[in-house]
């Protein structure tokens, strides 16, 4: 199941949050920033790492003090700069096999590529949907939290997936 949802990601009750992150799982965007505020000390101490990683790639980490026990980070931008929809693509895919990995079933997410990034808003709900609906295990739920603003277009791509 998929559904859109005006909210703010630290606070939205679910198993995992996916948390945008470069090669040392740095925050890339507003909302891995307002996750790291959020998720406190705990939260950094969990996620640090002494290996880069790839753009591609997702691992998970705690939550530190996050509404959700867990961060799934997926790696947008590595050495070779930022992701393109490809690698993104990629790192999706490699969080919801880790979510199923982890037998997480309530994931919450941003617009992943959106905020800065390559992809507009409708690019990146699409490959949200896309990827979910491929690559997710059938018990997963994925909640796709936006602003006000980007509701209506988010809920537009969510809704033809229903049919």
């Amino acid at each position: 199941m998929i559904r859109a949802v005006v909210g703010e990601l630290a606070r939205e009750p679910a198993d995992a949050v996916v948390r945008p992150a470069d090669a040392g799982l740095g925050p890339v965007g507003p909302a891995a920033a307002g996750l790291d505020e959020a998720g406190g000390a705990r939260f950094a101490e969990q996620r640090r790492t002494t290996t880069p990683l790839e753009a591609g790639a997702a691992v998970v980490t705690g939550g530190g003090d996050l509404a959700a026990g867990f961060a799934l980070h997926v790696i947008v931008v590595d050495e070779r700069g930022a992701a393109g929809g490809d690698r993104i693509r990629r790192a999706l895919v490699s969080a919801w096999q880790r979510a199923g990995d982890w037998q997480l079933r309530r994931i919450a997410t941003p617009l992943v590529g959106a905020q800065g990034g390559p992809l507009t808003i409708a690019e990146a709900a699409t490959l949200l949907v896309e990827t979910f609906r491929d690559h997710g295990d059938a018990g997963l739920e994925l909640v796709i939290v936006v602003e006000a603003a980007d509701h209506e277009v988010v809920e537009a791509i969510v809704g033809r997936t229903r049919t």
